[in-house]
């Protein structure tokens, strides 16, 4: 059964999520702001700078209009940065309608708020069939049919349901889940742990530095998202333990690389600008610092990537903070 989709965000992972759609058989209508970006992929089938080397799905139709994008689609995927993700809600709100199904694929928190992207969407929109798409999933893996895990989770198990006939294959394995909260939370905070991973990389630093660093990131994540609510074996799924360690072992990871980056002495703005894309660790290392201390929880790697980013403190000397921690805080 072909379905009517609307993406919305033609970023790399919005652009992949089009595109797998479509190749499923589905009508997608990929909404963008950018005028030359829409042209390019009618006229051309590409997206050279959000998904290079992509030849884009014939079932994709790019629109700058989200009146039109989001009007009649049964499913509207938000694959749009955290820190604009209110805005592109709030005007998709006008026209969405409480029988559509909404799952956003956004892996980060308000700043300021904290809040997640499905709360957001609840506050701006009348959704209420709402569902979050997170797991280990490397874009570029997914554009070239590389065998993949991924995870819908949602209250609702229509929104699971259609989500999976839209989006899964033979080689994108889709499962359920319904904690919704720790998700979210791990979807956002892996990121900040995928700075510190390639930070190390950047250093040149061996593997066991890498696992410390990556055992010592999930600790963390793990007392926080326990703190506000999340469920234990969310850490243990794909959402959890998988995206944070496809996340900081990927040199692809955006985050892996404004890591290593930063670590061979390039100042914050230059890397991200270098990158060309969002790196959603950099707001998501103020938020995390902010929750900790809200819970009264020590993340002392979380603590040091934000002192990295936003105070100037040297990769070197934070990781020699990590290492003359008591032994007791882990």
């Amino acid at each position: 059964m072909s379905r009517v989709v609307a993406v919305l965000g033609a970023g790399n992972w919005g652009t992949t999520l089009a595109h797998v759609a479509a190749s499923n058989g589905h009508s997608v209508a990929l909404w963008s702001r950018d005028a030359a970006t829409c042209e390019e992929i009618n006229a051309q089938r590409s997206n050279q700078r959000s998904a290079p080397g992509l030849t884009i799905a014939p079932g994709v139709r790019a629109i700058l209009d989200l009146r039109e994008a989001v009007q009649g689609a049964e499913l509207v995927l938000f694959v749009v940065p955290s820190q604009a993700f209110r805005e592109v809600a709030r005007a998709a709100g006008e026209w969405l309608v409480p029988e559509q199904l909404v799952v956003h694929g956004t892996k980060g928190l308000e700043l300021g708020t904290h809040k997640r992207m499905s709360r957001i969407l609840q506050e701006e929109t009348c959704a209420r069939q709402i569902g979050v798409l997170a797991g280990p999933n490397i874009a570029a893996e997914i554009q070239r049919g590389e065998p993949a895990g991924t995870t819908v989770t949602t209250t609702y198990p229509r929104v699971f349901d259609v989500a999976r006939e839209v989006l899964a294959s033979p080689r994108l394995m889709m499962f359920p889940g319904t904690d919704v909260l720790g998700v979210e939370l791990c979807s956002a905070l892996k990121n900040v742990v995928a700075i510190a991973a390639g930070m190390a990389a950047g250093m040149g630093m061996g593997e066991n530095a890498k696992a410390f660093l990556v055992t010592r990131g999930m600790s963390e994540i793990a007392h926080i998202a326990l703190a506000l609510g999340a469920h234990r074996a969310t850490f243990h799924g794909l959402a959890g333990i998988g995206d944070l360690v496809v996340t900081c072992a990927s040199p692809q990871s955006r985050n892996h690389r404004l890591g290593a980056a930063i670590a061979r002495g390039e100042l914050l703005q230059d890397a991200l600008a270098r990158i060309g894309m969002v790196a959603e660790g950099v707001p998501a290392s103020i938020a995390a610092r902010e929750l900790a201390a809200s819970q009264t929880i020590d993340a002392p790697l979380l603590e040091r990537v934000h002192r990295v980013l936003h105070e100037s403190l040297a990769v070197e000397r934070a990781l020699e903070e990590l290492m003359s921690l008591s032994p007791a805080r882990e």
